[in-house]
């Protein structure tokens, strides 16, 4: 099996990227598969990330581009709130929302950078995302580093490699912040809050200059599949981001 020979531990935490696109497998597929490598004790988490629900995110900002103001304005007004346990994640792929939809499924609480996890420590993993740490010390991926994750690139690349972004959160210096903007709990109730400006721009970059040997690797249908333990990567890709973001301007990197 390939996940097994890629190293995948029985009772581990696995992190998943995963694009299902010509790959021949439903998502429930690549989820019995995986389950049954990481057996009773592991668990498998995913981002269900929902920046449709940010007004201030680059995803409403392209669907809401060709809208006059009043439109805008009905829009902002009517948007439904984030609902942890019905609100989709169309941005994240269809063995994402495969993980989040699945029965005993577990998702974090914040409205625009969730995760859902399935396994024995799913309830653990995911209790606790606070709304002004999108994915730094007090959200799920701190967790999970501290679980001693694997991260899983199923046919797509380090640029979606959303652990990353825990580094960006510890590559220290001043680091760049701005405004969000969210709804929660009823149409129309905007929430604003201030945290780590985020950008996956230069992830692709991060990942290539990993050390040779730190992921392992192999095939699917003519696409690659990478596993490589999150502690290693995360803490070199803290000092990577900080060498090669090293002067820009704070505006440079605000993509999410």
């Amino acid at each position: 099996m390939l996940f097994r020979r890629l190293g995948v531990r029985p009772g581990s935490v696995l992190l998943v990227h995963a694009s299902l696109r010509g790959s021949g497998l439903r998502s429930q597929q690549l989820l019995a598969a995986l389950i049954q490598t990481l057996g009773p004790e592991g668990t498998v988490v995913v981002p269900s990330f929902t920046p449709e629900n940010s007004s201030t995110s680059r995803v409403h900002r392209a669907a809401t581009a060709r809208l006059t103001a009043a439109e805008q304005a009905r829009m902002l007004a009517h948007m439904p709130p984030f609902d942890q346990a019905t609100t989709p994640s169309p941005t994240t792929g269809r063995f994402a929302e495969g993980v989040r939809t699945a029965a005993h499924s577990v998702r974090s609480s914040h409205p625009q950078t969730s995760f859902a996890a399935l396994g024995r420590r799913a309830a653990e993993l995911m209790e606790g995302h606070e709304l002004d740490c999108h994915l730094g010390e007090r959200s799920p991926m701190a967790r999970l580093y501290e679980a001693a994750a694997d991260i899983l690139l199923f046919r797509v690349g380090y640029e979606v490699c959303t652990a990353f972004h825990l580094a960006e959160y510890r590559r220290g210096g001043p680091l760049p912040h701005r405004r969000y903007r969210c709804v929660v709990d009823s149409p129309g109730n905007w929430v604003e809050f201030t945290d780590v400006a985020l950008s996956d721009a230069d992830f692709a970059e991060v990942g290539s200059r990993l050390p040779a040997g730190l992921a392992r690797t192999g095939a699917w249908l003519g696409r690659p599949v990478s596993l490589m333990p999150m502690r290693p990567a995360v803490d070199r890709a803290q000092s990577i981001l900080a060498e090669i973001r090293h002067g820009l301007s704070e505006t440079a990197h605000i993509r999410r």
